[in-house]
């Protein structure tokens, strides 16, 4: 008889037991999934950005032409920028213009950037770099630049914004000298877009008969492998003077 009344009490407690199991696994399936792992390399999903600077170390970067970033680029308050304290010339001793350690084909890049006082450098795209000595022989640049305090800022297609040395910005947004300005470079294969702060500065074709005739009233007439492709890896300037780049990202367009 006892054993019979403490059977109902068992199966209480058995579907109580149950209940509370069920709910935890149901509590247990709404929480958020792992993160998923980063794309490896070339394997990035369209229209997904990737950060190019991790705001600490030079992770993706090097030297143009050598291994590893020199000693006069550093970091600070995740920006990465140029000491000219030892400048040597146009360069800077322990500097030289940096890379991305992988080409990249149709894209979008957005970045920010500051210059200091009279200061020049550029982001060079579309680059070539086995057999060269800088990067703006083979490689288009979007100019960065003081135009208030630098030589440069008086000749049209040398300031900022400009595609350097054939296009001038369609309309003067630069920001101040030591103000961030953001950047946003579109290239495919066929046209390339600087935006400036928001608006379209510049758009091109670059390649064909149309680009073809366009360096050949150049300064770069005579450089034969400038602007022959439109992919390639993406630089940024050492011209000698402070600079700071900051929220360098891409994804790809297709």
């Amino acid at each position: 008889m006892q054993i019979k009344s403490l059977l109902p009490l068992v199966a209480i407690l058995l579907l109580s037991a149950c209940g509370e199991t069920n709910t935890a696994s149901s509590e247990t399936s709404t929480e958020p999934a792992a993160a998923p792992s980063a794309p490896a390399a070339g394997e990035m999903a369209a229209g997904e950005w990737t950060s190019l600077f991790n705001g600490k170390d030079f992770t993706g970067w090097h030297t143009y032409g050598k291994e590893g970033v020199g000693a006069a680029w550093k970091i600070a308050d995740g920006a990465l920028y140029l000491d000219v304290a030892n400048k040597d010339g146009w360069q800077t001793e322990g500097g030289g213009d940096i890379v991305t350690d992988k080409d990249y084909a149709n894209y979008e890049l957005e970045l920010e950037w500051k210059i200091g006082k009279n200061g020049n450098s550029g982001i060079i795209y579309n680059i070539t770099e086995n057999g060269y000595d800088y990067p703006w022989l083979t490689g288009p640049e979007m100019q960065v630049l003081d135009n208030d305090g630098h030589p440069d800022g008086k000749i049209k297609t040398h300031r900022a914004g400009d595609l350097y040395d054939f296009i001038s910005v369609a309309e003067e947004n630069v920001k101040p000298v030591g103000e961030w300005n953001q950047v946003k470079l579109v290239v495919t294969d066929g046209k390339a877009e600087h935006w400036l702060n928001g608006k379209k500065q510049v758009e091109y074709v670059n390649k064909g008969p149309e680009w073809a005739a366009m360096i050949a009233e150049s300064k770069f007439k005579d450089f034969d492998a400038f602007g022959q492709t439109t992919s390639g890896k993406i630089s940024l300037q050492d011209h000698g003077d402070a600079v700071w780049y900051r929220n360098i990202r891409i994804r790809p367009l297709k």
